[in-house]
């Protein structure tokens, strides 16, 4: 294919505006996948990804198109992940495009995901195609929206495409305007070869299979490969196109999209950003903009039944192989007893992650509360970075405590402006900006602490917006805060499954929410229990669980009151050598109330 009828683009979106819809109908009317195969969200093949309305894998598919000039053109969809969690991966998959579509809802509008999207498509220096899609709805308002839209990225109004992807209006415009406004890729097949790597899933047979966009250079079938980044050499067993199953080819020539089976037996060795080059010649300097992901949110994994702990362990090493940002260690609770402390990108990363171990694998779990890296300076000037908060240590050691924080965009309705502002700043967020994208809506920068965002800060928002704010993230720094660990004492007797960082002002309420919280749940033993909360090594509250008392004087039918109080005597004696030795069965529950604590 000639290199000038090679258009790659990809679709971004916020989710459910119809991203996954309208590449169906691409898919259709290009007669890539014939009527028989044809299903919704064709490229959204897990069953989460079509529940959740949005994509979890990113995806590619080479699609053939004969223009209305009678030209034959190659056009290479990349889609991207669609949620804040995989900016990464988005960045990556835009990377390897020279253009995008843009799709908003002509119902809801430009939202903060969109909008966000759309900065790293500019800063990619991708052509921006917009268009408003579902103008079929009754609430659609395509004229406002395509102002807006305008408003943003000066397109003229008139020259916005709008479509109905579901019902297939208006989608032809969509493939011509593609190859007009959509640059060919450049090339220099005199280069080495320099591929990069935009995605990667494991196969059986084949191993780590590398979804690749060729810049320089050309791939053949025997040639002996080399991944810059990880220092790995391969030899292909099978290199080819998605379109959109994966079809074999001799050849990838300069400017193409497909893929590599490398035959590598871990995603770690075949990471999202890397560059392939020969192994000889090399390429003088790999792609840029590549980084490792590094998990932000890390949560305890526990098998409610003990003896599934080895399916538990194998289940999260399969989905290990196709997922590189997942990891993993074994971890003990006294409670919980064994299980694993995993790390992953986002608070939705954790739950893909936990509902699939649960339909996939057929495993009943218990996550625990959710914790970020903390980074810790010792008075010995090291650094450590710790992701439990019974891993802090001692506070005679510590010097300091940071913790990371976040860039917040939040695009809401004008009349939620004052909810939204409450609620950032009981969470410890900072107040930086703001700017209207149009006259009834408004976008609010912050910064906040990650620890406050990854829990039920979008509950929160949701509620207080009524449903109509979105939101995005991405990461701004470790920050020096005054933090403390708050710990729970029972019977005297810290419990490390309990611990959490906390800010200084906020430790007192915490710890007296959690400690009448775990009141109830502890059931009571024969010797009064007390539990406690300690932060910065002082005790903060107190409350105890009542004693089981077992009437000794109901034998008792007359006589002086001394027979009376020698029995009690001996019952209070009795107690005091038990709550000596005794020790207090906790249930899951209160383990679990860490994770359903709030402020009120």
């Amino acid at each position: 294919m000639d290199i000038n009828r090679i258009r790659n683009f990809s679709i971004i979106a916020h989710i459910d505006h119809g991203k996954s819809t309208l590449a169906d109908r691409l898919l259709q009317i290009t007669g890539t996948v014939s009527a028989r195969d044809m299903a919704d969200q064709v490229l959204d093949d897990m069953d989460l990804e079509r529940e959740k309305g949005v994509t979890i894998k990113a995806s590619a598919v080479q699609m053939k198109y004969t223009s209305l000039d009678g030209h034959e053109y190659e056009l290479n969809l990349i889609d991207t992940p669609g949620h804040v969690d995989f900016g990464y991966e988005v960045s990556r998959a835009l990377a390897a495009c020279e253009g995008a579509l843009l799709v908003v809802d002509a119902a809801q509008g430009m939202e903060a995901q969109t909008i966000a999207n759309m900065y790293a498509a500019l800063e990619a220096d991708l052509e921006i195609i917009p268009i408003l899609n579902k103008i079929d709805l009754p609430a659609a308002r395509p004229d406002e929206i395509a102002q807006n839209i305008c408003d943003l990225l000066g397109t003229p109004p008139d020259s916005i495409l709008r479509i109905s992807a579901k019902d297939g209006e208006n989608i032809q415009p969509v493939l011509e305007k593609i190859i007009q406004e959509i640059p060919p890729p450049e090339a220099h097949p005199g280069n080495p070869l320099r591929a990069l790597i935009f995605d990667s899933h494991y196969n059986s047979y084949q191993g780590v299979v590398a979804y690749i966009r060729i810049f320089d250079g050309i791939i053949n079938k025997k040639d002996k490969l080399h991944l810059m980044a990880a220092g790995k050499d391969v030899e292909p067993f099978e290199l080819g196109v998605f379109s959109p199953a994966m079809t074999p080819m001799e050849i990838l020539y300069p400017g193409e999209v497909g893929y590599i089976a490398t035959g590598l037996k871990s995603v770690h060795d075949c990471r999202v950003g890397d560059t392939i080059t020969y192994a000889d010649p090399p390429a003088l300097q790999p792609l840029p903009g590549y980084i490792q992901a590094k998990p932000m949110v890390f949560a305890g994994f526990f098998p409610v039944i003990n003896e599934e702990y080895g399916n538990l362990r194998d289940a999260l090493e399969k989905l290990q192989l196709n997922d590189a940002a997942l990891v993993f260690e074994p971890e003990s609770s006294p409670a919980l007893n064994l299980g694993f402390r995993c790390g992953f990108l986002g608070m939705f990363h954790m739950e893909i992650i936990q509902e699939r171990l649960e339909r996939e694998y057929n495993l009943d779990i218990i996550a625990t509360a959710p914790s970020v890296k903390y980074r810790t300076l010792l008075r010995s000037g090291e650094v450590i970075e710790i992701d439990s908060p019974a891993d802090l240590p001692d506070r005679s050691l510590v010097e300091e405590i940071q913790e990371p924080w976040m860039d917040l965009q939040v695009f809401l309705p004008l009349e939620y402006y004052g909810s939204v502002m409450e609620l950032v700043t009981t969470r410890r967020g900072t107040y930086l900006s703001q700017h209207y994208p149009s006259p009834s809506r408004v976008q609010l920068n912050f910064q906040i602490p990650l620890s406050e965002l990854i829990v039920d800060f979008f509950d929160y928002l949701k509620s207080a917006t009524r449903g109509y704010a979105s939101m995005d993230y991405s990461f701004a720094g470790y920050r020096k805060e005054n933090l403390v660990k708050l710990e729970i004492l029972v019977n005297g007797e810290p419990v490390d499954g309990m611990a959490s960082i906390v800010h200084r002002d906020k430790a007192y309420r915490k710890g007296k929410v959690l400690v009448n919280r775990l009141k109830e749940i502890i059931p009571p033993h024969h010797f009064a229990v007390p539990i406690q909360a300690s932060a910065g090594g002082k005790i903060i509250s107190r409350t105890d669980v009542k004693a089981l008392r077992k009437d000794v004087t109901a034998k008792l039918y007359g006589g002086d009151v001394t027979r009376k109080r020698k029995l009690l005597e001996n019952q209070k004696a009795g107690r005091k050598r038990l709550k000596r030795v005794g020790n207090v069965d906790l249930p899951q529950e209160a383990f679990m109330a860490v994770l359903r604590l709030d402020d009120d």
